[in-house]
């Protein structure tokens, strides 16, 4: 009976994580679905961590998806096509916007949360030794409207480059560099991205992202590090580049009142209480990037989302923006030698940072 009884538990558990139940068990009453990027990206290790805190198998189940990304990843939002959130690319989000390409897309859309930094990775072949050599050159960014397109097509443009765009598949993509084919391959994902530490890099390398008024106005400065990179990045070598923040977001199904918005303000309450057990071992290091407080200007927050935060006024998790831009200086720093900056003069550098990425002159 006992061993019957196991086998029993054993079918349900593996039933519930394939997502569906055998006969006689109990359905799952709450099961949202979340969107996320191509599976060579990060956000979809990040919605495991995310469905594994918020599943108990019994009332809530959170169901990712992987999708493509960038504006297939809003369209799919806006259309409900399965899934009430989605994890979306903050510059692919604000294009979106700005080129009107989505009707009353703010009233549409409200964010739960801004999640993490992703970096901008330019591999190319040895002869490119600058991102201004890739003038008329072949760089593939993945799919069309994609992540990477969208941010590859803003950097160029940010920097007077013109190259021509290719849209292969990102692994596709990287055996062409390989063979000579194109010139370089972009990629945005959060660092280490593991398509470039399980793809066969040699004889190629990461190009610098120039780090001009213009980009640091419209993107935050990063590096990509020789730990990252074993092999690619020589030891004790930094690559400059940008890094694209991300954010979780909540469809028009979220209606206040239904029941699609009573399920998304379960989540939330789970994810927020319980969201210092994302910083633990075993979890994406992307986690430690996130503060919920944070906001998105610009965009209206989801209202669960908002009135939980107004009742933990002090909670604060992980890294803020000016974290990140002061860690930035300090690796900065260390690699370049000289004089170390003081206080003072860093927070005079972050506030001329705020003022360009808010379009201030003054």
């Amino acid at each position: 009976m006992a061993g019957s009884w196991m086998s029993r538990a054993i079918q349900i558990a593996l039933c519930l994580s394939w997502g569906i139940l055998p006969a006689g068990a109990a359905e799952v009453a709450d099961t949202i679905g979340l969107t996320t990027g191509p599976s060579s990206g990060v956000s979809v290790r990040m919605a495991e961590d995310l469905a594994g805190l918020i599943d108990d198998g019994t009332t809530r189940r959170l169901i990712p998806m992987t999708g493509r990304g960038g504006m297939a990843a809003i369209a799919d939002l806006l259309d409900g096509r399965g899934a009430s959130l989605a994890i979306v690319h903050l510059d692919v989000l604000e294009f979106a916007r700005q080129q009107r390409l989505f009707p009353d897309l703010e009233t549409k859309l409200s964010y739960v949360a801004k999640l993490n930094y992703v970096e901008f990775h330019l591999l190319a072949r040895a002869d490119i030794v600058a991102i201004a050599d890739l003038a008329g050159q072949v760089v593939s960014v993945g799919a069309r409207s994609g992540d990477t397109a969208v941010t590859a097509g803003q950097l160029f443009r940010l920097l007077k480059i013109a190259p021509v765009l290719g849209n292969d598949d990102p692994g596709v993509a990287i055996e062409k560099l390989r063979r000579g084919e194109i010139a370089a391959v972009a990629f945005a994902g959060g660092k280490p991205a593991p398509l470039l530490r399980l793809a066969d890099t040699a004889g190629l390398h990461l190009v610098p992202v120039p780090l001009t008024r213009e980009v640091v106005a419209a993107y935050v400065p990063s590096r990509l590090n020789a730990p990252d990179y074993p092999g690619l990045i020589p030891a004790d070598t930094q690559i400059e580049t940008i890094a694209i923040p991300t954010g979780l977001f909540a469809g028009p199904a979220a209606v206040p009142g239904g029941e699609e918005y009573r399920k998304l303000a379960n989540l939330v309450d789970t994810f927020f209480t319980q969201f210092q057990t994302l910083l633990a071992p075993g979890h994406h290091g992307k986690w430690a990037e996130v503060n919920l407080s944070a906001t998105i200007p610009g965009w209206q927050r989801f209202a669960p989302a908002e009135e939980w935060l107004k009742r933990n006024a002090s909670v604060a998790a992980g890294q803020d923006l000016r974290a990140i831009f002061m860690k930035f200086l300090d690796e900065r720093e260390r690699s370049a030698g000289g004089p170390q900056l003081t206080r003072e003069q860093k927070d005079a550098l972050f506030d001329q940072f705020r003022r360009w990425q808010t379009g201030q002159s003054n």
